[in-house]
């Protein structure tokens, strides 16, 4: 028994031994190889400056500020005087610092196995570094080096659009060796679509170092790829002046040429991109996402609301196509229709009515009672189908990120989401774009542009890609051309004659326009009430959103311009009159005859 204990005890000791020796002289192999490779070569990442962005006119939009970062040679005590010294020299300079949070930031990245020189300030700009360059670098232990920072010199004139660059987290580094080494990564709009373009690629230098960490000499150099540049179709002179006419009001304005080249897109109120680049305070932050016009959304895609009235001239393309409803058929309008065994009435927004209404005076005047009609002929599902083809409810497409497609319902989706039948009254009712119906301001810009030419373009922010261009992108749905003549004219008419719903505010043009307008409800109408309220009579919050969508000149289509007004009530009266604006400025500056509008920068 004694003996066969001490054979095993014998065993597990040598068992053990073999382990260890396999351990460090076979699998261990790799890992000290690879060390003492590293203390004869090493390898420096340079990094890449990021690519600007620029508007159509070469304005600097995003930019890069130039300055330094500081850091301290590696495998220094905490508690060493060589240290600390260093560290209040730093903070003796900039006063701003915290001695405390810089030693804590450095005793973090130090390491034995680390031979680099650690980072404790990301960035100085170059005003503040220049008085306290001579003293610093006496100081052998620091090493100063050149920095750049991300910059929006327009602010929040072209927030949504340009976006914002903020500090990359572990997520981000996992995922990219660049945004690693950098540090930072685009986080909305261009800067988080485009971003591996405008980040580049990294360099380097592999040198030969002593034992002391000094360079003997270059073995390879590699330029990083960087300036790597956006020239967008934006205009910012135009983004400045839709700023200002949105001023005190919330909302959307798209200028797109109808190729699809986006001019201008504004989502007000916006905010300063600047204060996410170094990491914004709580402060600042809470008062971004407690706003109730909520600055921090894009709502040019991600914005969801009722089209109202504007959804007509697809709705009318779409009775065309589905075969079932004839066009050429008026409806007759009283003022409103009733349905079902209860009479529930749905009405006009014409409380006195319209009388017999055709196509034309049906898109002039916004008869909603012709659109209730022909949609009992041809049921939610084939309108559904034709206006997703006409680019709502659907995405467009943009080189945005984060777009939202909206919803144009169907039966299928209703009973999916809500597990309810579909029911005859919610299929009039989203004839004149209510109810389910959602869409985005840029998808309504895209579907006037599709009324305007029969092409359903792919909107594009950017122009040129690293000096390649971006070029045009269409589709181009079945319609009847017939009843679109008919349309336009009634779009003409909405803009330039007396019973036009946006006659008052674009009829006096330097330019023929062609138009609609919409309001879509945020509250529902009791059937009790007889005499609606006046929009200025509700709550702010209760009041209708104010569309304005159009194409100009009429007879020859370049641009579309397309409003919301939050809570503005009726688009006529609030909508066109920024539109009429934006045209004015517009042909002033050669938008309609050929001048200021050519793309000068490579």
């Amino acid at each position: 028994m004694r003996f066969a204990i001490v054979i095993t005890l014998f065993s597990l000791f040598w068992l053990m031994l073999i382990s260890r020796i396999y351990q460090i002289s076979i699998k261990s192999n790799y890992y000290y190889e690879n060390l003492a490779h590293n203390n004869i070569e090493r390898k420096y990442f340079i990094k890449p400056v990021r690519g600007e962005i620029l508007d159509r006119n070469g304005e600097l939009l995003a930019v890069n500020k130039i300055g330094f970062s500081i850091k301290i040679a590696p495998h220094l005590k905490k508690s060493s005087n060589e240290l600390n010294q260093t560290i209040e020299s730093i903070v003796k300079e900039f006063p701003d610092y915290n001695s405390t949070k810089l030693l804590k930031k450095y005793t973090k990245k130090n390491s034995a196995y680390n031979h680099k020189f650690i980072k404790i300030i990301d960035f100085l700009s170059y005003d503040d570094m220049i008085g306290a360059y001579p003293k610093l670098t006496i100081n052998k232990l620091l090493k100063i080096e050149s920095e750049t920072k991300r910059y929006y010199p327009v602010g929040n004139m072209a927030t949504h659009v340009v976006g914002y660059v903020a500090r990359s987290n572990k997520k981000d580094n996992a995922k990219d060796d660049v945004v690693a080494k950098v540090g930072v990564v685009g986080r909305t709009g261009l800067e988080r679509q485009y971003n591996d373009v405008l980040q580049g690629e990294l360099g380097y230098r592999m040198v030969r170092v002593s034992a002391t960490n000094r360079e003997v000499s270059e073995i390879e150099k590699k330029e990083p790829l960087e300036d790597q540049n956006l020239v967008l179709n934006v205009d910012l002179r135009l983004q400045r002046k839709i700023n200002e006419l949105f001023v005190d009001q919330s909302g959307v304005a798209v200028v797109m040429d109808v190729n699809g080249d986006i001019i201008a897109a504004v989502s007000y109120p916006s905010y300063d991109p600047n204060l996410f680049v170094g990491g914004i305070s709580s402060k600042n932050w809470k008062v971004l996402i407690n706003d109730f016009n909520h600055p921090f959304t894009n709502k040019i895609i991600s914005g969801l609301y009722p089209p109202g009235s504007t959804i007509k001239m697809g709705m009318a393309l779409a009775y065309a196509q589905s075969g079932k409803a004839s066009l050429d058929a008026n409806e007759y309008c009283k003022g409103y229709i009733k349905l079902g065994k209860n009479g529930h009435k749905f009405r006009c927004w014409s409380r006195w009515g319209h009388g017999s209404v055709p196509l034309r005076k049906a898109i002039r005047e916004s008869c909603d009672v012709y659109f209730y009609n022909k949609s009992l002929q041809v049921g939610i599902d084939m309108m559904s189908k034709y206006l997703n083809t006409y680019g709502l409810g659907v995405k467009t497409g943009v080189d945005l990120p984060r777009e939202k497609s909206g919803v144009i319902p169907t039966k299928a989706w209703k009973m999916k989401r809500y597990k309810q039948p579909w029911y005859l009254g919610e299929t009039i009712i989203a004839s004149i774009g209510q109810g389910y119906d959602l869409i985005t301001p840029l998808q309504l810009a895209r579907y006037t542009a599709f009324l305007a030419t029969k092409k359903l373009p792919i909107p594009h922010v950017v122009h040129k890609i690293a000096g390649k261009l971006v070029e045009p992108e269409y589709q181009k749905p079945e319609l009847n051309e017939h009843h679109l003549a008919t349309i336009r004219r009634g779009m003409y008419d909405v803009c330039n004659t007396p019973r036009g719903t946006a006659r008052r505010a674009m009829h006096n043009l330097p330019i023929k326009v062609a138009g609609k307008t919409g309001t879509s409800q945020v509250v529902s109408i009791p059937q009790g009430e007889k005499k609606r309220m006046l929009e200025s009579q509700m709550e702010y919050y209760s009041r209708s959103h104010a569309w304005f969508t159009s194409y100009a000149p009429f007879d020859n289509p370049k641009y579309v311009v397309s409003i919301l007004v939050e809570h503005g009530g009726h688009g006529g009266s609030t909508s066109a009159p920024i539109a009429a604006e934006i045209y004015r400025w517009m042909y002033k500056k050669g938008y309609f005859e050929g001048g200021e509008t050519s793309i000068e920068v490579e």
